[in-house]
């Protein structure tokens, strides 16, 4: 699921809100877009990769 470029040209004062563009995108679409912003901006901030973390547990046994 790719995202689509649109450029649509209106006057500053005839702006749609971003709120009710999203709200007419399927809700795949929307999280879609989410995980991708979530993404870019890990990979912005922490150098990240994704993946899952690895968390170790030792246990004594006696």
């Amino acid at each position: 699921m790719g995202l689509i470029k649109v450029i649509n040209k209106c006057k500053m004062n005839e702006q749609p809100s971003d709120f009710s563009y999203w709200q007419s995108k399927p809700y795949e679409e929307r999280i879609g877009a989410l995980e991708q912003i979530r993404r870019e901006y890990n990979q912005w901030r922490y150098h990240a990769e994704q993946g899952l973390q690895r968390v170790y547990k030792i246990i004594k046994q006696t």
